[in-house]
């Protein structure tokens, strides 16, 4: 967790890109803008980036994005991308190459759980899904060949390294930590915490599968608790990815922080936002040593583009975790408890959880709770 650095303007890029980004963005901003004097003015710095920025202009990442977000940036917000399914001829997915460009080596997903009101089912869940940003799979390194016969066979380059894979494992023992001292403050305040005992971290592999690529993973982020006394106080674990799936959907509780490699990361947390209800509601930010990016882990959504249905809660909540990972701790809680207060209560809900509410509607509700 940082501390606040003495800022007299906080400068945020914002990158709504596809889809309904554009309409989640513009949400979380009017919540920021709503803090007051709780966080520095905050300034809004307009960036293009995306799928229909490549169909424009031939670039889905524009060079002036990348400066700009580098010389002129505190900080910044990514709406959501549209990158097709298919081969695109000069196409490559612009979030995953600002993560490169930004150093941004680590995706943090916290996945709470809030009652809400007709929903199906509950299930008692907070978990972090801590997950390596820049290499396996998604370093992009793929050929497709023909054979003799004219048949066609395709590969794809897994990269892992040890020194990705353990500066992901510190992260996770970092936040495990910080985990167990605020849950510990909490019960000193008498306030009423569910989680027992000493914090976790789960890291998630295949190593009895990928024994050379999975076995270096575990091993580096093992090396990490087992190289200093700084987490005796912090319980690691592991499971077999197939098996987190399981267990995650059976017995949500049982994980506090998970740790995992890039493909498995991504699914992973994807999967555990039906714990909670809806993608809609799940946060990250793309984190490095010198920048933070929020972003919502939905998709664009093209299927409901421009209805204003879209739900903003994912948005408003990355934004609260940009806030709190650059130390404005107080501001970043005020948000989550009035998008919790909103979600308890019931009344203004969008369609994703059962509800009739617009994207504006939504919106308004949580200012009016701030």
């Amino acid at each position: 967790m940082a501390s606040a650095v003495k800022r007299s303007a906080l400068k945020l890029g914002m990158i709504p890109a596809d889809g309904i980004g554009k309409e989640v963005l513009p949400a979380a901003q009017r919540v920021l803008e709503a803090l007051g004097s709780s966080i520095p003015k905050p300034t809004f710095i307009p960036l293009k980036a995306g799928w229909e920025e490549f169909q424009a202009n031939g670039k889905a990442l524009p060079d002036e994005t990348v400066k700009i977000l580098k010389e002129e940036c505190d900080a910044a917000m990514f709406g959501s991308v549209s990158s097709p399914s298919h081969k695109v001829a000069g196409y490559s997915s612009p979030i995953v190459a600002l993560r490169k460009h930004l150093d941004l080596y680590a995706n943090v997903r916290p996945v709470s759980s809030v009652p809400i009101p007709n929903q199906k089912s509950y299930h008692q869940c907070d978990m972090v899904i801590v997950r390596e940003n820049t290499e396996c799979l998604y370093i992009k390194k793929e050929e497709i060949k023909t054979n003799d016969d004219g048949s066609k066979i395709a590969l794809a380059t897994r990269q892992i390294t040890s020194r990705a894979s353990s500066r992901i494992g510190k992260m996770a023992f970092e936040i495990a930590l910080r985990r167990g001292q605020e849950r510990q403050q909490a019960k000193e305040a008498g306030k009423d915490v569910w989680w027992n005992g000493e914090p976790k971290v789960t890291i998630v592999h295949k190593s009895n599968v990928l024994s050379v690529t999975d076995g270096l993973f575990r091993e580096s982020v093992r090396a990490i608790k087992e190289g200093t006394d700084r987490y005796n106080g912090v319980k690691m674990e592991e499971q077999l990815v197939d098996s987190m799936v399981y267990r995650m959907f059976r017995e949500p509780e049982i994980f506090d922080v998970a740790v995992a490699p890039n493909l498995y990361g991504d699914i992973i947390s994807d999967g555990a936002a039906a714990l909670v209800g809806s993608l809609g509601l799940v946060p990250s930010i793309n984190a490095g040593d010198d920048f933070v990016m929020g972003e919502p882990v939905h998709g664009s959504a093209p299927d409901i583009e421009g209805q204003n249905i879209a739900n903003p809660i994912a948005s408003i909540r990355s934004a609260a975790l940009l806030l709190s990972s650059l130390g404005y701790v107080e501001p970043a809680s005020r948000i989550n408890a009035a998008v919790d207060a909103v979600l308890t209560e019931g009344q203004y809900l969008t369609p994703d959880l059962g509800g009739k509410s617009s994207t504006t509607d939504v919106t308004e509700a949580i200012l009016k709770r701030l």
